[in-house]
């Protein structure tokens, strides 16, 4: 019987681990399934840019794993039965359920609402492509001198408000920052993005935090109204429940709690890679909930999977940090290097250098998704026969 691999999720996670596992390992010996909701994949880091009316090209799914040997399953994850190693899913055709011997859990995150009264009622967001298609539809219907608010300050508020800024001109857009702008930045880096701020026109409203989201306006912590005909919410991620539900060990975020090479502290046949996974970094902190993350979590949990299915040695990733690379629109840009404790150093790089930097970025990663297995190798890895010494089972 072949070993069943289950990945969770066709984000940047998923879709690189599918690929570099069916890159690595035999057909003959495993049998790799993709459970994703979409039958595109999703571009996370550009979906500002979607919902402010820039058209972009989805790849089919279908298409990206064709001649690849994964399988693609369209469908919802609704539960993880780690025991009985099964994985609840519901699709058009009805209810259904995937066996696994190993799964790799990556459904990333969603918007964190923090249970601030009227988010979920009248904010949006850009962290899913149905919400930034919903956003995208509500910001064409404004008119000149429509008013916007972005609430948060981190990587997807400043790309969100600055890309907006420019791209409609006619609009007012303001971002509530519940610290000072671009705190964690080089002096040098941080008077450039208020530069840029100034340019765009973007109102900015500090050591604002926000309260309450009504239908045109937020509501400060001081009672301040701000007026917002669309109030767009990036105050955070926040991972689906289903994980804690399961029975997976996680910390208070609902993250699954992984050792150094991204296996489940619980459940040594569940790795998890992505916004889901909590791992610690280099410096001995929780990586955060982004793109990068993604990246290091990926290639750390798919060389361990395939080192232990093929009796190898379980070899370690980099799970440190370089810097933050940050959109402000679509000519500027800020590239800020950080040291090993993520604190920012002096040098930094700005302007159309660093935005077509980020824009090699994005095509590299797009390039990569289009292209999983980076060219079928004609050699693969056969699994190793028994069980292993770290007990996953494995194809005899």
């Amino acid at each position: 019987m072949k070993h069943r691999i289950v990945v969770l999720g066709a984000g940047y996670a998923g879709a690189f681990a599918a690929g570099t596992l069916a890159r690595r390992l035999s057909p003959a010996d495993t049998e790799i399934t993709v459970v994703n909701a979409v039958p595109d994949f999703v571009e996370r880091m550009r979906l500002h840019q979607l919902a402010i009316g820039q058209d972009l090209a989805f790849r089919k799914l279908a298409d990206v794993f064709a001649g690849t040997g994964v399988r693609l399953r369209l469908a919802r994850v609704t539960g993880v039965d780690p025991e009985r190693r099964t994985v609840a899913v519901t699709s058009e055709d009805g209810d259904g359920e995937l066996a696994y011997d190993t799964l790799l859990y990556a459904l990333g995150s969603s918007v964190a609402h923090h249970d601030v009264p009227g988010v979920a009622e009248y904010a949006f967001d850009v962290t899913g492509r149905c919400s930034a298609l919903r956003l995208r539809e509500r910001l064409a219907g404004l008119g000149e001198g429509g008013t916007v608010l972005v609430v948060g300050e981190g990587l997807t508020g400043i790309e969100t408000a600055t890309e907006f800024a420019e791209s409609r001109p006619d609009l007012s857009v303001a971002l509530a920052a519940r610290g000072e702008l671009g705190a964690w930045l080089s002096p040098k880096a941080r008077r450039h993005l208020r530069q840029a701020f100034d340019r765009l026109g973007i109102t900015v409203h500090e050591h604002t935090g926000i309260e309450a989201v009504e239908p045109t306006r937020a509501i400060a912590a001081d009672g301040t109204s701000i007026p917002a005909d669309v109030t767009v919410w990036s105050a955070g991620f926040a991972v689906h429940p289903i994980s804690a539900a399961s029975g997976l060990e996680v910390a208070e975020t609902g993250q699954i709690v992984v050792d150094r090479t991204m296996r489940s502290v619980s459940h040594p046949d569940v790795y998890a890679a992505g916004d889901c996974a909590y791992a610690i970094g280099e410096n001995g902190r929780p990586l955060p909930m982004s793109c990068a993350s993604a990246g290091f979590t990926n290639m750390q949990a798919t060389a361990a999977i395939i080192a232990r299915l093929t009796g190898s040695e379980v070899p370690t990733t980099g799970l440190k940090y370089h810097g933050n690379h940050i959109s402000l629109g679509r000519r500027d840009a800020i590239f800020q290097m950080v040291d090993g404790d993520v604190r920012s150093k002096s040098w930094y790089l700005g302007g159309r250098t660093a935005a077509r930097l980020k824009s090699g970025v994005l095509k590299g990663a797009g390039w990569g998704i289009a292209h999983p297995t980076f060219g079928m190798p004609k050699r693969k890895r056969r699994l190793a026969t028994g069980p292993d010494r770290a007990g996953v089972r494995v194809a005899a």
